[in-house]
């Protein structure tokens, strides 16, 4: 085994995204084109240069099992659960790790395979400690699955009884158990290639190997991002979410206390996966439904939130752009960087904390709703704030880190009471005993019921920014987005490439609306300007673009960049449902675009509970003295007049 050693940190490795050389010359012939042909149990096929056996299998659909093998990850072949023979050959080989670089003929279930593959799966298990019936992976644990698969009914070389590690609880996010770790080092790649943190490692060599931190400290005493990543591709129970299930119970089940629930749109369009929906379906009404059957006072929509995050996240912009341009103030820090993925601002805290100054101080759309839980709408419904539980559906474990965030209680109490992930709801319906696919539809509850389908966009990457750009253009140009777009899908920005740059013309302006009159009078000073932005998702993708703007490179010229800790941002977030894949994400993509065009306000500014909100309660306008005060992380007082 190779051991990587505790005292080598992420930053003195060399970039963890680069391949070796004969990866890299593999690909360069499979993208020359050059056909092998290969037979794979009695069928032939043609495949380019430098496929794996694995691959070629998947072609012809013949299934070859794997454990340590993710679509997401580079290459390990560590595992070695999915050898075959390949004639004349002595030894067995690693499908997922052999390139196909001359004609061979593969057997890939002979004795001698389903041997080997047996004696590695009782391997496994012999070294795994712990009940499957008390795992939170129980009936959804890969190495569970090829037990099963491959026949395992005795413990053949023994079972590990006594613990070896203690559990490590003390990240708000991530659990680690590594009794149940098999050493796959899914989490390592994930850390290291997919996202480019660099938490985890392997320590130690031979039988000592374990996977830990640097210096095998607790992983909240590291700089994890609690983005969760390691845990969606984890196999077994070693990693899990930080599960506040219990006590979010305790009180539905307390009868003073008023429990009320708010679901962003990225697990409404995974959860169904949790009850046997194929990914793209969003079940959003029937899972209100659900939540009323589990107890819950109030059920309400986070598109809301998203929508006022959008009018003071893009009114700050404007002000910062004015700064900028007008005033000609050196002090105002563009591109300003989107804040509503906790994860992706972890990031920046640790790895960029020069830029913390570019960072939206907008809280997240789960914050914000809390706040305003715990003041306008306990004013409203003459609640008493103490006695109100406010939970968050989220599709991410950074959530989880955000909600206990020392600053998160603008209200005079915590906003956000629990963060929990799609898989820890979907584990309580099923414990209430509720099956959401056979309820009726119901909607959400007031005075938060009416939503946009910009609040929707913002679970997959480009979202947040085509929000803001659909309430951005409007705003200032006067104009329906339609002019610009057609059925207001800012297409440029939608996509999974890793980094997008788009460029918008304003070539011409409208009258300022009577909703930031408070801070504009005119806006001469945009006319002609060209609004630059930037999406990124995936903190790997991010540190392409923060190396970009330090370098003074095509990103640093743009005004207003997003950022997703996730791949595929929010929808592929570290709390959804298991397996991931592209195709995953692709399909919940599909389904919350689909929930977009269904809206007939597709515009946060249009929201007339927004509207509403300002009208009644922050009543000083968007970026104004209470808003502030509530839904930004940090005062800073509000923009002049332009005369």
């Amino acid at each position: 085994m190779t051991d990587t050693s505790p005292h080598e940190s992420a930053h003195t490795r060399a970039p963890a995204s680069q391949r070796s050389r004969t990866a890299e010359m593999l690909e360069h012939a499979k993208r020359l084109g050059k056909m092998i042909p290969v037979t794979i149990d009695g069928n032939p096929i043609e495949v380019p240069l430098g496929t794996s056996v694995l691959e070629a299998a998947q072609r012809l659909g013949i299934r070859i099992p794997t454990l340590c093998y993710h679509e997401d990850l580079c290459l390990a072949g560590v595992c070695r659960v999915c050898v075959v023979q390949i004639e004349g050959q002595r030894t067995l080989q690693a499908a997922c790790s052999y390139p196909i670089t001359a004609p061979i003929n593969v057997s890939t279930h002979t004795a001698k395979v389903r041997r080997a593959r047996r004696h590695v799966i009782d391997l496994l298990l012999s070294a795994h400690v712990g009940e499957c019936y008390t795992c939170s992976r129980n009936n959804h644990c890969e190495l569970q699955d090829l037990a099963a698969e491959y026949g395992v009914d005795a413990f053949r070389f023994g079972r590990r009884e006594t613990r070896r590690y203690p559990i490590d609880a003390s990240s708000h996010a991530v659990v680690r158990d590594m009794d149940k770790c098999v050493l796959c080092r899914r989490c390592v790649r994930t850390c290291i290639d997919l996202q480019e943190v660099g938490v985890l490692e392997a320590l130690r060599r031979g039988a000592r190997t374990k996977i830990g931190t640097f210096m095998d400290k607790p992983l909240g005493s590291v700089v994890c991002i609690s983005c969760g990543q390691c845990i969606n591709r984890c196999p077994t129970g070693a990693l899990r979410a930080n599960d506040p299930t219990d006590d979010v119970w305790d009180a539905i089940d307390d009868p003073d206390k008023h429990v009320v629930i708010q679901t962003a749109p990225s697990p409404r369009a995974a959860i169904g996966e949790c009850f046997g929906l194929e990914p793209g379906n969003a079940i959003t009404f029937k899972l209100n439904s659900a939540l009323r059957r589990c107890g819950f006072d109030r059920v309400f929509d986070t598109n809301f939130a998203a929508d006022l995050t959008i009018m003071e996240e893009g009114v700050e912009l404007l002000l910062r752009l004015k700064r900028a341009l007008v005033d000609r103030d050196s002090t105002a820090a563009l591109p300003q960087l989107t804040s509503c993925s906790p994860g992706w601002v972890k990031f920046l805290e640790h790895f960029y904390p020069e830029y913390i100054p570019n960072l939206s101080t907008a809280k997240s759309p789960q914050q914000m709703f809390g706040a305003l839980l715990k003041t306008y709408y306990t004013d409203l419904n003459g609640l008493d704030p103490r006695n109100v539980v406010t939970v968050a559906l989220m599709p991410c474990s950074a959530k989880k880190f955000e909600c206990n965030r020392p600053e998160m209680c603008a209200s005079g109490f915590k906003d956000v009471d629990y963060g929990l992930t799609t898989r820890e709801l979907g584990k309580m319906i099923r414990e209430a005993g509720v099956d959401p696919l056979k309820l009726p539809k119901s909607d959400f509850d007031d005075p938060f019921g009416t939503a946009t389908g910009s609040g929707v966009i913002f679970g997959t990457t480009g979202g947040v920014m085509e929000a803001a750009l659909r309430t951005v253009l409007e705003l200032v140009t006067g104009l329906k987005v339609e002019k610009f777009f057609d059925h207001a899908d800012i297409v440029p920005v939608r996509g999974f490439e890793g980094v997008r740059h788009v460029e918008i013309p304003v070539t011409q302006v409208g009258p300022v609306p009577p909703l930031v009159a408070h801070l504009f009078n005119n806006w001469k000073w945009l006319k002609g300007a060209t609004l630059k932005v930037g999406v990124a998702h995936g903190t790997a993708n991010a540190k392409k673009v923060m190396e970009d703007v330090k370098a003074g490179g095509q990103f640093s010229q743009c005004h207003f960049i997003e950022f997703m800790a996730c791949p595929g941002g929010c929808l592929g977030g570290g709390g959804q449902p298991t397996p991931t894949s592209p195709a995953i994400r692709a399909a919940r993509a599909k389904a919350i675009y689909a929930e977009d065009r269904s809206y007939t306000i597709r515009k946060s500014h249009e929201n007339p509970a927004i509207l509403k909100v300002y009208d009644e309660f922050l009543t000083d306008g968007p970026c104004g003295h209470r808003s502030h005060k509530l839904l930004h992380t940090t005062y800073t007082p509000r923009g002049k007049y332009i005369e």
